[in-house]
């Protein structure tokens, strides 16, 4: 290990992701320069001796922390990993992570430890993300914040946010990366077998939801739409079938789904390109066409726009095996 290494403090809060908080030391601790030496010292430190670890809200286990907050204090970079948001952080921990801040340390949030960094009032007029189901509530709770649901990772001077589980991983290398180059980033993504290269604006691949229309009288509508995606549809032929006039059927459209028809109708030859991509080998103009798309050219634009990534990349990362 160097004379000084970068320590790398992992916060233990009740409540913690257990994931989330083994992400950090993996990634940081399995770090190795070219010679040999490992460039961080990776520190877990606990609000408590021992503290609650969950999963999906669940309390599995307890995990004993070797370290107090006090040895955060000369870290170069704290890491707040998921926790239970439901809940305010412990005021320690908001302390401790405005007096990082004020000394110049870098602070990071895997998944909902982005509510910590909120709390302490670093991400005040910063973009930030985190897990897309705790978005909506961190931008309410904290209005000053400009949520980014869609990101995977984001980094705004030392303040650093990312989305769920695996995104954290992403983060990580990405800082490795940035402290120390890509062929170190690379050797700690051999270690945790984990591809180096996800850019953090890629998108979050956030599952559709599922198909609720309010009082319901669209629902025969909806339905018939999903099952015509890929025909060529237009507002008029989907007032047509729900016999309304386009002006009524726009305006139920939004009280019922929050959008437009053909925005909603985008939405599902999005997803029915998806399902194509993780289910056949249909080549990408096929897809295209069969989910509406009418070209590759438009299906690529599609998927950049909406999922910041190509339709082949795609369907390496989430092709189902025998499909």
């Amino acid at each position: 290990m160097p004379a000084d290494p970068h320590v790398v403090a992992v916060l233990a809060v009740d409540g913690v992701v257990g994931f989330d908080l083994a992400i950090p030391c993996q990634v940081f601790g399995l770090a190795r320069l070219p010679g040999g030496d490992y460039p961080y010292q990776v520190r877990v430190c606990g609000t408590e001796p021992s503290v609650e670890a969950t999963a999906g809200g669940v309390t599995y286990y307890r995990i004993a922390a070797p370290h107090g907050l006090d040895a955060a204090e000369d870290a170069g970079t704290i890491v707040v990993p998921g926790m239970t948001y439901t809940r305010r952080p412990p005021p320690e921990v908001v302390d401790l992570l405005r007096s990082a801040a004020g000394r110049g340390a870098r602070t990071v949030s895997i998944c909902t430890g982005a509510f910590a960094l909120a709390e302490a009032g670093l991400l005040a007029g910063r973009r930030a993300t985190t897990h897309w189901a705790a978005a909506a509530e961190l931008a309410r709770r904290h209005p000053d914040v400009e949520v980014d649901a869609d990101a995977l990772y984001v980094g705004e001077g030392k303040v650093f946010t990312s989305a769920g589980v695996a995104a954290g991983l992403d983060l990580c290398l990405h800082l490795v990366r940035r402290d120390f180059g890509a062929a170190v980033a690379a050797s700690a993504a051999r270690a945790v077998v984990m591809a180096p290269t996800r850019d953090g604006d890629q998108a979050q691949f956030i599952p559709p939801p599922p198909l609720q229309t309010g009082d319901g009288s669209l629902s025969a509508t909806l339905t018939w739409m999903r099952a015509q995606a890929a025909a060529p549809l237009t507002l008029a032929d989907i007032a047509r079938h729900a016999n309304l006039s386009t002006r009524t059927l726009t305006r139920r459209f939004r009280e019922q789904t929050g959008t437009t028809p053909l925005d909603w109708l985008a939405r599902q030859r999005l997803q029915l390109a998806r399902e194509l991509l993780e289910t056949t080998d249909l080549a990408v103009p096929v897809v295209a066409e069969r989910s509406g798309h009418g070209s590759a050219t438009a299906l690529r634009a599609h998927f950049d726009r909406a999922l910041r990534t190509s339709p082949q990349r795609y369907r390496q990362t989430f092709r189902q095996p025998g499909g």
